[in-house]
């Protein structure tokens, strides 16, 4: 079964600076652009528009690559 997440949920995601924690913004499931970088999101293939709490920045993640937070 495919995580899946609800806007504001609290998450976290590997970076190569280590553990990055945020919440959910919404969840993405047409193709869109952020920061200049496709996301090809899909109804198949959805993906998470989350928010750092550290430097505010929005990236796009898959479902597999988040967790929940506390």
């Amino acid at each position: 079964m495919p995580k899946s997440f609800d806007k504001g949920d609290k998450v976290a995601w590997d970076t190569s600076q280590g553990e990055t924690k945020g919440k959910v913004v919404r969840k993405q499931t047409s193709r869109t652009s952020i920061k200049g970088h496709t996301v090809a999101a899909s109804t198949d293939d959805p993906q998470y528009i989350v928010e750092s709490e550290k430097s505010g920045k929005r990236a796009a993640h898959k479902p597999d690559e988040l967790r929940k937070a506390k």
